[in-house]
């Protein structure tokens, strides 16, 4: 293996899709670079000005993180592809916008939760997003919930049977998980 594609092991997941709203148009971007980084509801994402919804969050500080399902795949993939400065992702992909409740950038009704989150940092250095969440919507009732992880060279893993080790692990779970 070569160590330029050693990230292929750590390769974070879920696969994520990062909904912006500048000025009334909506933009979606597939994101797997993310990361919580506590258990608050701190979270962290990787973009920078290479993607197009970068300056609407630059802007508005704020975002919705969409998880989607295995069954979006081709979607996720396809919304990853191309950019919103040339199209209408939502409508190009059938994606159903609906409103958040603290931010302006639309919830995914297709997808099996949503996050409306701030930013609170920007590290531009590692181009690194700091958000809080601020409202989260679940979908329990949706028939497929398996969610994405991309490996990083094309290739996805989903989910699989969930282990539960929770009363072993009891001393180091924050209280109401």
């Amino acid at each position: 293996m070569k160590l330029g594609t050693a990230f292929t092991l750590l390769e974070p997941g879920p696969v994520v899709l990062v909904t912006t709203s500048d000025g009334g148009r909506h933009n979606v971007m597939t994101i797997s670079w993310t990361m919580v980084m506590d258990f608050t509801p701190r979270f962290a994402i990787t973009t920078g000005a290479w993607n197009h919804s970068y300056k609407a969050l630059r802007k508005t500080r704020e975002c919705v993180i969409a998880i989607p399902t295995v069954d979006m795949l081709d979607k996720v993939v396809g919304i990853g592809t191309c950019s919103g400065a040339d199209a209408d992702k939502f409508a190009r992909f059938g994606l159903t916008a609906v409103p958040a409740e603290k931010v302006a950038a639309p919830l995914i009704a297709e997808c099996l939760a949503n996050i409306e989150c701030r930013v609170v940092d920007i590290v531009r250095k590692h181009d690194i997003v700091v958000l809080d969440a601020v409202a989260v919507h679940l979908a329990p009732a949706r028939n497929e919930q398996r969610m994405l992880h991309a490996v990083g060279d094309g290739t996805f893993i989903v989910d699989g049977e969930r282990l539960d080790r929770r009363r072993q692990m009891a001393s180091k779970l924050p209280a109401g998980v």
